[in-house]
């Protein structure tokens, strides 16, 4: 193992965001209400960028063991990353969109992985990134990679429950006082 196998990590990571942009669009015709509030490119400036700049600054030494687990602890962070992402993309179902929009029939899910926490499919992909970003094996690159990208998963989350409570009010209120945002603990 070795830098360029967190360098395919990434980009099996920037292939199945690539699936879900083409797919999990909102259709025009079956929104009810949208607002991204330009969330969805910030995530397409940010998340690129920040790898970018990380993978300048990784670690392309000689590993020895101690690099290599940390690599491997960095990878056991992005598998769960993408486990959580996927199992909340699969339990939201039609209700998810890679925009922040609200469809005809929409259902507040509370259930599942969502019981405990509002928002596991961000949870998922702060995983994914500082998995990725602990395999580099730099400091720095932790930081470029985790700080830009955690500012803007706060920023969407934000944006989010700001149209869940116009859309759901006092309903989606009680649901965010049971559970935790990110972390269940």
């Amino acid at each position: 193992m070795s830098i360029n196998t967190v360098l395919y990590f990434s980009i099996l990571f920037f292939l199945s965001e690539l699936i879900l942009m083409i797919t999990k669009r909102s259709k025009k015709r079956k929104i009810k209400l949208q607002d991204d509030k330009k969330s969805l490119t910030l995530f397409w400036f940010t998340i690129p960028a920040s790898f970018t700049i990380g993978f300048f600054t990784a670690n392309y030494r000689e590993w020895n063991t101690f690099n290599y687990s940390i690599a491997i602890l960095g990878l056991g962070a992005f598998t769960l990353g993408i486990i959580i992402r996927w199992i909340s993309i699969i339990q939201l179902n039609k209700w998810f969109t890679v925009d922040v929009a609200i469809t005809e029939n929409h259902n507040l899910k509370t259930d599942g992985i969502y019981k405990k926490v509002r928002h596991p499919g961000y949870l998922g992909l702060l995983l994914i990134c500082t998995g990725l970003s602990i395999a580099m094996n730099s400091i720095v690159s932790l930081l470029v990679v985790s700080v830009p990208i955690y500012l803007a998963v706060i920023y969407r989350i934000k944006v989010e429950e700001r149209i869940l409570i116009n859309e759901f009010g006092e309903r989606y209120k009680q649901y965010m006082s049971k559970t935790h945002r990110l972390l269940p603990i």
